[in-house]
C-alpha cells in the first residue's frame, strides 16, 4: 500500500509531520480527519522531482477558481463555520485558517468565495467586510454575527454559536420535508392507479351497460361522467396545477397578495401550526443569538425582519422594532400582532424585566422546536390512516358504482326465471 507523508494541525494548533498508509490521497485525507487532524499537506513518497512537480501542480489546482452555479448548501456552510471556529480557538491566524479550510473544500461556490475572502483579509480587510462582498454565500445574519464577534473579541465563540444555529435550523427543515415525502409518494402512486382505472377499465363497463341498455343509478352516472371527462378533457387536469402555480407566483409578487398567502399558510390545519411554530422558533432563536453576540437590539430586529420569509411575522417584527425605538417594551406589540401565543408574550415580558431577554428567547425557540417535532410526528401518525381510508373510500365507490347495475340485472333475471 502506498505511503503518504503528511503535515497536519491538531486541535491545539500544533503542527505534526508523519507518514500514513492509504490507498490514495483522498483516503489519506479521510483517515487524518477521522483522527481529528487538519491536514495542510499530503504527498505520496516518491522521488524528489516527482514530489516537487506533484506538489506544485496540486497547489496550482487548489488555488484556481472553477465555474460554479447554484447556492451553497446549509450543511456545507455550517461545517465550514464550525471548523473555522475550532482553528481560531486553537490560536491560528484567520488568514491561515481560511487557507487551510479552502484547500480542503471541493471546487464550487463556497471555495471560490473563500479564496476571495482570504485574499481580502490578507490585504488588511476585516473578515466581516470581506464576507459581506459575497451576499449569495454569506447572508446578513452571518455577516453581522461575525462583525459582532470581531468587535467583542470572541469570534471563535460567535462562529460556534452560528454553526449550532445553522445545524439546528437545517435539522428542523429536514424533519418537515421528510414528513411530506411519504404522503406525496402515496398520493402520486394512487393518483396514477386511479387514472388507469378511469381511462381503461371504466370505459369497458360503460360499453357493456350501453349494449344491455341497463337503467343506471346516480352513483354509476357520476362515475361514468367523471371517466368521460378525464378521457376527453384531460388537458384541464394537466393545466389546473400549472395554472395554480402561475397564479400563486403572480400573487406572491404583489405585497398584498404575498401577505394574504402567508396569512393563509399560518392558518391551515396542522400545516399552519407547523409553519407558524417553525417560523417563530427561527425568529426567536435568531434574535436571541444576535443579542447574546452583542448586536444592538434595534439592529438585531432589522436583521431578523429581513431574514424572515413570512410577511405576516416580518410585519409584526417591524412593529416591535418601531415600538422599541419609541422607548416602549417589546411584549406589547407582540401581543397586539397575534402571531405569538400568551406564553411567548409573557416570557418576553419577563425577559425584559429581568434583563435576560436573550436567554428567554432561546428557551422559547427550544420549546417551539420541540412542539414542531411533536406536530410532525403527530401529523405522520394521522396522515397514514387518513390516506388509507380516503383511498379505500374512492376504490369502494368505483367498485360499488360499477356493480350496482349488474346486481340490478341479475335480480331482474332471477325474477324472470322464477316466473
Amino acid at each position: 500500500m502506498p505511503v503518504f507523508t503528511y503535515r497536519a494541525l491538531d486541535s491545539q494548533g500544533q503542527e505534526i509531520k508523519n507518514d500514513i498508509e492509504a490507498g490514495s490521497s483522498d483516503e489519506a485525507l479521510n483517515k487524518l480527519r477521522q483522527m481529528n487532524l487538519f491536514p495542510t499537506s499530503v504527498k505520496e513518497k516518491a522521488g524528489k522531482r516527482a514530489a516537487a512537480k506533484a506538489g506544485a501542480a496540486a497547489k496550482a489546482s487548489a488555488n484556481k477558481k472553477t465555474l460554479a452555479f447554484g447556492k451553497v448548501k446549509a450543511k456545507h456552510l455550517a461545517a465550514f463555520t464550525r471548523q473555522l471556529s475550532t482553528l481560531i480557538n486553537a490560536g491560528l491566524p484567520i488568514v491561515r485558517s481560511l487557507r487551510i479550510l479552502c484547500d480542503q473544500l471541493k471546487p464550487g461556490i463556497l471555495k471560490n468565495s473563500l479564496m476571495d475572502v482570504a485574499d481580502d483579509v490578507e490585504g488588511g480587510t476585516a473578515l466581516s467586510e470581506a464576507l459581506a462582498k459575497h451576499p449569495k454565500t454569506f447572508d446578513k445574519l452571518y455577516v453581522n454575527m461575525v462583525r459582532a464577534g470581531e468587535a467583542g473579541g470572541i469570534l471563535d465563540q460567535i462562529l460556534d454559536r452560528l454553526a449550532m444555529f445553522m445545524e439546528k435550523a437545517e435539522r428542523i427543515k429536514k424533519k418537515v420535508m421528510s414528513a411530506m415525502i411519504y404522503p406525496a409518494a402515496v398520493v402520486t402512486v394512487a393518483g396514477g392507479i386511479l387514472m388507469v382505472i378511469m381511462t381503461f377499465i371504466v370505459p369497458k363497463f360503460q360499453a357493456m351497460f350501453d349494449d344491455l341498455k341497463l337503467p343506471l343509478p346516480m352513483a354509476t352516472k357520476i362515475l361514468l361522467g367523471a371517466a368521460t371527462f378525464i378521457q376527453t378533457q384531460w388537458y384541464f387536469l394537466l393545466g389546473a396545477p400549472i395554472a395554480a402555480v402561475v397564479l400563486y407566483r403572480l400573487l406572491a409578487r404583489t405585497k398584498s397578495g404575498k401577505y394574504a398567502l402567508d396569512f393563509v399558510k399560518l392558518k391551515l390545519p396542522v400545516f399552519g401550526m407547523i409553519n407558524s411554530k417553525s417560523t417563530l422558533a427561527r425568529f426567536t432563536r435568531t434574535l436571541g443569538t444576535l443579542i447574546t453576540s452583542g448586536v444592538p437590539i434595534l439592529e438585531a430586529l432589522n436583521i431578523v425582519r429581513e431574514a424572515t420569509p413570512n410577511t405576516v411575522v416580518s410585519t409584526a417584527i417591524g412593529k416591535v422594532h418601531d415600538s422599541i425605538r419609541e422607548g416602549e417594551s417589546m411584549a406589547a406589540p407582540l401581543a397586539a400582532s397575534k402571531v405569538c401565543d400568551v406564553m411567548v408574550v409573557n416570557m418576553v415580558d419577563v425577559g425584559e424585566e429581568t434583563g435576560e431577554l436573550d436567554k428567554m428567547l432561546i428557551k422559547i425557540a427550544d420549546t417551539y422546536d420541540e412542539d414542531v417535532d411533536a406536530l410532525v410526528s403527530g401529523m405522520m401518525s394521522l396522515i397514514e390512516p387518513l390516506l388509507i381510508v380516503g383511498m379505500g373510500g374512492v376504490v369502494g365507490f368505483i367498485v360499488i358504482s360499477l356493480f350496482m347495475p349488474l346486481i340490478t340485472l341479475m335480480t331482474q333475471m332471477g325474477e324472470e326465471g322464477a316466473k
